[in-house]
């Protein structure tokens, strides 16, 4: 039996072709546009939905899903489906923990090392023949101390990395100190902020996180301090990161994620000490696959009426 499944977020021709032949019928509606125009069609017979955490699912648009059984969040984010409407309906909610973790926590390392090293600002200088004007002195990450905001199964793989290939001291702010971690515990951001020379957020988004680094943590980076953002645009405050970097209260930041994106802010474009990646960190060909594959064994043991492998907690 084929299903219709609504897939919220970009998959790549071969990745419908996996739903496709594991018997799901993809219907693709990435725009607002293409998306009223698909509930208001093909609602009714839709019974399970593809999203992640940024793009979730709204109780409207459940609701305009009677036959909604399932929906999948694709990677391990899921803070915008409304879990109170799920549960309310008995739909199952599923996401995908560990897939795409160790692509994440690469492109976290890649993007500090970019920034602290000027790597992008230095090519573009030589480039335009400023060979010698480039040749600036710029920090090593080796033996410097690392804050990793949010030690989850991300923030520990930042933190193997950085100890272990870069003789880093780590520290980390969670909600509860993990106690069976060799890293040090910092009671708040702010303090870890102020240890750290190198501040990398982690942390899920969702209301909970909501401008966890904000001003007052910018400013206990300080004016050496770098900053890395590969969890959710909506944890840093995006009006003082750009007063931060425009008044150099902080040394540079690399983000992945974006308050508001696809859209960014006009005033990032002038910022020399920012550097921007388009929320590609999980997006290795091998995260990918794994994160897909997760989501097909996810549906076929629901439609199977076996229990699925990775549900979230309803609310």
């Amino acid at each position: 039996m084929v299903r219709d499944i609504l897939v919220l977020i970009e998959l790549a021709p071969e990745g419908l072709a996996h739903l496709e032949a594991a018997g799901f019928k993809a219907h693709v509606a990435l725009s607002a546009e293409a998306k009223v125009s698909t509930l208001k069609t093909l609602g009714p017979q839709v019974q399970a939905v593809l999203t992640n955490g940024s793009t979730g699912l709204s109780a409207d648009e459940m609701a305009s899903l009677p036959q909604l059984k399932i929906i999948c969040a694709q990677g391990a984010g899921y803070e915008k489906v409304d879990l109170v409407a799920a549960r309310v309906r008995d739909i199952v909610v599923t996401h995908g923990p560990g897939t795409n973790d160790a692509s994440v926590a690469d492109h976290a390392i890649a993007l500090l090392m970019a920034i602290v090293r000027g790597i992008p600002q230095a090519d573009a200088a030589v480039r335009q023949g400023q060979w010698s004007r480039s040749r600036q002195p710029r920090p090593m990450l080796s033996k410097k101390n690392l804050g990793i905001l949010g030690l989850g199964n991300i923030g520990q793989q930042i933190a193997r990395r950085g100890a272990g290939g870069f003789e880093m001291s780590v520290g980390y702010h969670s909600r509860h100190p993990r106690y069976d971690s060799p890293f040090t515990y910092f009671d708040t951001p702010v303090a870890l902020a102020s240890w750290a020379d190198f501040l990398i957020v982690a942390t899920p988004g969702g209301a909970g996180t909501f401008h966890l680094v904000d001003a007052t943590v910018l400013k206990a980076l300080g004016p050496d301090g770098y900053l890395v953002n590969i969890s959710r645009g909506s944890v840093v405050d995006t009006a003082a990161l750009i007063s931060a970097l425009t008044n150099r209260e902080i040394a540079g930041a690399a983000l992945d994620v974006v308050e508001g994106e696809p859209d960014v802010p006009v005033e990032f474009a002038n910022l020399n000490n920012l550097i921007l990646t388009p929320h590609i960190a999980g997006r290795s060909p091998e995260a990918v696959t794994a994160t897909l594959q997760l989501v097909i064994e996810n549906l076929t043991a629901y439609f199977s009426g076996r229990p699925v492998l990775t549900p979230v907690p309803l609310a």
